[in-house]
């Protein structure tokens, strides 16, 4: 399969994906607060910057889009037809930045928590649900 636009079109779609404030980090972040969980964001002086950090329960948590984290067995995680090598390396990068992130998190002491975006669309309730019994281990 072909691209249907041109590079200058596609160039400028890769240039709005934001990398903070997406809306399943904000859905997430809506559903915490809710809950009554408090949270410092994109801490900078942790490896991978989390998007959420819950210091009182030691725990952080990623909020990863299927197609750019490459969510296993996701329909969302699909590879362009063109320039297939250079798709593949970049997003071979991106997984091993995380697991590297995520490496480093747990041996600090950090609990690591990864939220896809995919779940947060299909089925918020369980996924808070899911990290409200990971945190205080309670339904």
């Amino acid at each position: 399969m072909t691209d249907r636009i041109s590079p200058e079109h596609r160039s400028w779609n890769m240039s709005r994906i934001r990398n903070k404030d997406t809306r399943p980090e904000k859905c997430l972040r809506s559903l915490l607060h809710r809950a009554g969980f408090r949270f410092r964001l994109h801490a900078s002086n942790l490896p991978g910057k989390p998007d959420l950090v819950l210091p009182r329960y030691q725990t952080v948590i990623f909020v990863h889009g299927c197609y750019w984290h490459r969510h296993p067995g996701c329909k969302n995680a699909t590879t362009p037809g063109t320039r297939t090598d250079f798709w593949v390396a970049k997003f071979q990068g991106t997984v091993k930045r995380d697991r590297e992130a995520t490496d480093k998190l747990i041996k600090q002491g950090w609990r690591v928590i990864t939220v896809w975006e995919c779940e947060l669309e299909n089925n918020p309730g369980s996924v808070i649900q899911k990290i409200c019994q990971q945190l205080t281990g309670v339904d």
